[in-house]
């Protein structure tokens, strides 16, 4: 289980989350992120955390889905990300 505030579940092949990788670094946002494209155990964590959703990314925060890249980048515009504190850098994907 992560102990970052912001764990965001995604593929290598995925623009979207890219893009909400580097939102979360522009803000300053520490966030761990799992690569679950050849990685059919952390593909099937990701399933059952997100109640079934399949498409990445999936963002949690504090252990809630909050979406994906569209809902975060709607909580950055809303100012509702500065909360998070910064832990440090972000972590490489977890293969």
């Amino acid at each position: 289980m992560s102990t970052s505030r912001v764990l965001v579940y995604s593929t290598s092949y995925c623009g979207y989350c890219r893009q909400a990788e580097a939102l979360l670094r522009r803000e300053g946002i520490a966030f761990e992120a799992v690569d679950v494209t050849n990685d059919p155990e952390a593909r099937a964590d990701l399933i059952e955390r997100a109640q079934g959703r399949r498409t990445v990314p999936v963002i949690f925060i504090d252990g809630e889905p909050i979406g994906g890249y569209q809902e975060l980048a709607a909580l950055s515009r809303a100012g509702e990300l500065k909360h998070l504190s910064v832990e440090g850098p972000a972590r490489p994907p977890v293969a």
